[in-house]
């Protein structure tokens, strides 16, 4: 929020300057008392926030301002939504109570800032990692009430994002991971595409700087080139709509830089490998008495008899829209210069659904219309949270998993179109059901053939359910349902049948460990949760108390020995003192967020252990950012890694700056792949380079040739991207090498 600061001329200005934009461009705001609502709300507000400054030092009520732009200008909502927007802050910020708003306002705005007011004090334990995931979770309630409330929180995190240069590292980190883990799906599913695909590329933008700029330099360089054949190439198709008396807008765009940086990533292919960078969108005005459809596949027939099309890119959202509402026809085709291009059709009406999402969704939408695909979400969210798990990060991946997946469409067996998760099985569309459905189910008739209850469906197949009157929900069930629904019902029927069970497994494991003199400390447990694979003691114990967990060889398991600290040229996995183990208290040491914390391989003068995390693998000279965790190791993770992104959104709080100190005694685990055509010697060629000419230790090499072609893999020790990226230099220039990179994930 910054110190306070008495603001002079050009503050009052400023304010001024900023209001009059909001309220000189209202969108939908024409009914009588509109203006005097948002005039009041503005007011309040100014008054509220006088004189306070966010942390970049401008007057801290130019943020509601901007919001409120963004959920009027950009999203589309009314009066009622932009005075909350304005007034969004003013109950945890300041003096002002929900009492207050209601008696100025009315009891609905006052219930609508209610929702978009921060939970404090609940959670506010030091290491209390649910605390984002709580807040969150208490958020979402507001979606049973009133979907406005997270239509409003995500424009107040795109101001955020917009404006995150002013907060220190690990504040830009926490709030960039959350934006990426949660609020851009959301935005996605609501159908924000603009301000979705605008908070992936701020979110990129500060959790990977140097890809997010060389992509963006890249980008600028041949911005005039893209130009140049977006206009050439859409000379032929302005001729032919307009021959064909329609009225259309027709732009050309290259696509966002995250999504760019996906394909990258999904393809292993270099950016200027990308064949997709190029889009453009027809907009045209809808011709009476024909359907909408019907004109956009007139428009597809047009486009490809000036261009050829790319038949495995077409994709039809005219005839079944995305879940989110989204409706478009997609085709890419072959431009000039032999650049492929893609080509989004839509109408009017389309172009606004997605352009301004759930807002426009609703504007078109009138009384008889069918339930949406998104009316079908809201519907599922809500009952997720009328049975909410008790885990607040367990709901909060459950919840993400909502957003992500991909839908699939099947039959039940008298044809009614059931929608569900891609990678569902018949379990889950038993559940999908009913409840009771699902927990008798023993089997299922896809297709008319015969399967398992966890055989797993694809889009189009016809489902019937077969059940019995004994079967009951088995623990095994939760590792193959995908939805929430499946998940709550199966662990509602299962934890009155566990509580017995858990019981017994903690009394069987405190007889085992007195046996040996220990007692089940966290320590203990963690060791064991450890050896077993176990994520939770819930799970450990229950393990027991069935016997499918043996502890014959308990005192074994809790006597090994750890692995040394440092490890030089084998397997690296802590960096820290060679001393006598630090004290709890030590270990729990602050970290100054002030600076970034310095990674060191000065082992003896360590003052704090670092870990390197095994899910990704940095090396110095990688991109990194840290996690405090609660028994005080620092681990280093890429952020662009799924558990960093993961941990950023729900323990942000635990999100530290680091930055690589000079390694040239600690050696790290990198692996490179090659592919090419085999040749006699070409391997020891490339050994050589490696041990003989770069004195560089190799641990693991895999080379296999199939029909003249090889592929291999090498497991190599380096101190420093550098000395990999010349190893990959060198080994690219060898004769019959095609390819050489850098195997990010190696851990599986």
């Amino acid at each position: 929020m910054g110190n306070k600061d008495i603001f002079d001329d050009e503050d009052k200005l400023r304010i001024q300057s900023e209001y009059e934009t909001l309220v000189n461009n209202l969108v939908r705001c024409k009914k009588e008392g509109d203006r005097e609502l948002i005039d009041k709300a503005f007011r309040i507000a100014n008054e509220a926030h006088w004189n306070m400054r966010r942390k970049s030092g401008e007057p801290y009520i130019i943020h509601p301002i901007s919001v409120a732009k963004i959920v009027n200008q950009e999203i589309g909502l009314g009066a009622k939504s932009i005075a909350v927007a304005l007034l969004h802050d003013i109950v945890e910020d300041t003096d002002y109570t929900l009492e207050d708003i209601e008696r100025e306002f009315d009891p609905k705005i006052a219930s609508l800032i209610d929702g978009l007011t921060k939970i404090s004090g609940t959670y506010n334990k030091e290491n209390s990692s649910s605390m984002q995931a709580e807040n969150f979770r208490k958020m979402l309630l507001t979606l049973s009430d009133d979907l406005r409330v997270i239509l409003i929180k995500i424009a107040d995190r795109l101001h955020n994002m917009r404006t995150l240069d002013s907060m220190p590292e690990h504040k830009k980190m926490k709030v960039a991971g959350e934006t990426i883990f949660l609020y851009a799906p959301l935005a996605n599913r609501l159908g924000l595409y603009a301000i979705k695909s605008e908070l992936e590329d701020l979110s990129f933008k500060f959790r990977q700087p140097q890809i997010y700029e060389e992509i963006a330099a890249k980008l600028k360089h041949s911005e005039r080139k893209y130009i140049s054949i977006i206009n050439k190439f859409s000379l032929p198709i302005i001729e032919r709509l307009t021959q064909a008396g329609l009225k259309f807008d027709i732009s050309g765009r290259p696509k966002s830089i995250f999504s760019i940086w996906k394909k990258m990533q999904a393809k292993n292919v270099p950016f200027e490998e990308i064949y997709d960078v190029l889009a453009v969108r027809i907009v045209f005005e809808p011709q009476a008495n024909i359907p909408e459809k019907t004109q956009c596949w007139n428009i597809y027939s047009m486009i490809t008899d000036a261009y050829l099309p790319k038949p495995d890119r077409l994709r039809d959202w005219v005839s079944r829209p995305k879940p989110n509402g989204y409706e478009a026809l997609h085709v890419t085709v072959m431009g000039p210069e032999g650049k492929w291009v893609e080509i989004q059709i839509r109408s009017k009406r389309m172009d606004e659904i997605a352009e301004r999402g759930y807002a426009a969704h609703w504007k078109y939408k009138g009384d008889e219309s069918p339930e949406s695909e998104l009316d079908k979400w809201i519907k599922k969210i809500r009952q997720m949270l009328e049975n909410p798990l008790e885990d607040p990060i367990e709901f909060l991946d459950e919840f993400k998993m909502n957003l992500f997946s991909s839908e699939i469409m099947v039959f039940t067996p008298k044809g009614t179109l059931v929608s569900l998760p891609k990678g569902a099985s018949a379990l889950d569309f038993a559940y999908e059901i009913h409840t009771e459905v699902g927990n008798k189910a023993i089997g299922a008739k896809i297709n008319y053939k015969l399967n398992p209850i966890n055989a797993i469906l694809m889009s189009g197949d016809q489902v019937e359910i077969i059940t019995s009157d004994i079967a009951k929900p088995e623990r095994e069930w939760l590792s193959f349902v995908r939805t929430s629904k499946a998940k709550v019902a199966i662990k509602n029927t299962l934890k009155s049948d566990s509580k017995d069970t858990v019981q017994q497994g903690i009394e069987i494991l405190d007889g085992k460990l007195k046996e040996i003199g220990l007692t089940a400390n966290p320590e203990v447990m963690k060791s064991l949760l450890s050896h077993y694979d176990m994520l939770n003691k819930e799970d450990f114990h229950y393990g027991i108390g069935t016997g499918k967990i043996n502890l014959d060889d308990l005192k074994k398991i809790l006597k090994k020995t750890p692995s040394p600290n440092v490890i030089k040229y084998w397997e690296l996995k802590l960096i820290g003192s060679k001393k006598q183990k630090k004290s709890d208290a030590e270990q729990k040491k602050k970290i100054d967020n002030s600076a970034p914390f310095l990674l060191r391989e000065n082992v003896d003068n360590a003052e704090q252990s670092y870990e390197i995390a095994n899910c990704c693998n940095p090396i110095p000279g990688d991109e990194v950012t840290g996690y405090h965790s609660p028994d005080g190791a620092i681990i280093i993770h890429k952020p662009k890694c799924p558990v960093a992104i993961r941990i950023m959104s729900n323990e942000g709080n635990r999100i530290i700056a680091v930055k690589w100190a000079i390694h040239k005694l600690v050696a790290f685990l990198a692996r490179i792949s090659m592919t090419g055509i085999d040749r006699i010697g070409l391997v020891n060629e490339i050994t050589n380079i490696i041990s003989s000419e770069l004195k560089v230790n190799m641990t693991k090499i895999n080379i296999s040739v199939q029909n003249g072609i090889f592929e291999g893999t090498i497991d190599l020790y380096v101190h420093h991207t550098k000395d990999l990226n010349n190893l990959i230099l060198k080994i690219s220039n060898i004769k019959g090498i095609e390819n050489v990179k850098r195997v990010e994930d190696f851990s599986k």
